[in-house]
């Protein structure tokens, strides 16, 4: 059984930064793929960013250059480091991990992220 624990989310103004952790425990194997979604209220889940395990990393367009990817394999751990931050960064932050073997996927319980304009 594989359990996603996020930290980091919270209450920051527009303009402010903060840093998303993730950390995996169970049998996630050495190859798979780290990430983070979001889901603003009345929107879709929607990519964030992901990374793999060889250090792969994969970003929404629109977030390039202010959201950073990065992940301690030795830790099990993904983060996502949040500069910039506008209003409509606000939304619920969930880590996700894909494990290519056995083409399983898990969600984490989610952080809230809100932006104050």
């Amino acid at each position: 059984q594989v359990q996603l624990v996020e930290s980091g989310g919270g209450l920051v103004q527009a303009g402010g930064s903060l840093r998303l952790s993730c950390a995996a425990s169970g049998s996630i194997f050495s190859s798979n793929v780290m990430g983070w979604y979001r889901q603003a209220p009345g929107k879709q889940r929607e990519l964030v960013a992901n990374i793999h395990t060889g250090g792969i990393k994969n970003y929404a367009d629109s977030l390039k250059g202010r959201f950073t990817i990065s992940r301690d394999n030795a830790k099990n751990t993904v983060y996502l480091q949040m500069n910039s931050l506008k209003p409509e960064d606000t939304a619920v932050y969930y880590c996700n991990v894909f494990v290519l073997r056995g083409l399983m996927n898990y969600w984490g319980q989610g952080t809230q992220v809100t932006v104050s304009s």
